[in-house]
């Protein structure tokens, strides 16, 4: 799940006595403000009044399947072309059919002000883990940020804790554009797996972009669900 494909995400920084705030910083607390005050209204203070509606709407959705979480933001260093950025974290935990979900997300974006509002945003990273269980169990999911086009690499998540001869299943998906958009949950195939995780090999496609996949393992004492967003570059 991504937590900025959503609603965008909240911001915090710190600043040092007597240090006048940047712009950026002066957004990131009020964008954190936003976020943790529960209200999809609230983006009027922070988005232009053309981001409004989608960042409402995506943050609505995203409290009804996560009404108690804790976002935090930081400013980052800028892009290559000179843009600011943020780092989002956002912290929380749902119940569901009976299970308790504990979700944690970090996303990058870059952003675009205009008079102290947000009128440009673009997606840079992300990467999101939602476990269920009485006792979360311990994984890492190991995917590289950066892979260029028609290059093969790794998607692993790998139990840091093996279950042994436990019965264990898993499968991934390359998320689209549409369902990213959308916020459809993707149905993903499961197979049997080792006690050890799910390691498998993909390709890049042969143009410059993303990928995003969406990582399952059910074991017997509940579910893990994990994405990350890769970039896809061209060598050139």
């Amino acid at each position: 799940m991504s937590a900025m494909a959503l609603a965008l995400s909240p911001v915090h920084a710190i600043e040092q006595p007597g240090r006048v705030g940047s712009a950026e910083d002066t957004f990131s607390h009020r964008l954190q403000t936003v976020l943790n005050s529960g209200s999809a209204s609230a983006f009027e203070t922070v988005a232009s009044v053309d981001l409004q509606p989608v960042l409402a709407q995506r943050y609505q959705r995203f409290r009804q399947d996560f009404p108690e979480v804790t976002w935090r933001v930081e400013t980052a260093a800028p892009t290559a072309d000179g843009r600011s950025t943020l780092t989002l974290r956002v912290r929380g935990a749902a119940e569901s059919e009976g299970l308790i979900y504990d979700l944690q997300a970090t996303e990058q974006i870059a952003i675009r002000l205009e008079g102290g509002q947000l009128v440009e945003q673009e997606l840079l990273a992300q990467q999101s883990l939602l476990r269920s269980g009485e006792r979360p169990l311990a994984v890492n999911l190991v995917i590289p940020d950066v892979v260029l086009t028609g290059s093969r690499y790794d998607v692993d998540l790998v139990v840091e804790e093996p279950l042994g001869k436990a019965l264990v299943a898993g499968g991934l998906i390359d998320l689209t554009d549409e369902q990213l958009t959308a916020q459809i949950r993707p149905n993903v195939p499961l197979a049997p797996l080792g006690g050890g995780g799910l390691f498998k090999s993909v390709q890049a496609p042969q143009q410059p972009g993303s990928q995003t996949w969406a990582v399952m393992l059910v074991h017997p004492d509940g579910v893990v669900t994990a994405t990350k967003r890769v970039r896809v570059v061209s060598s050139n």
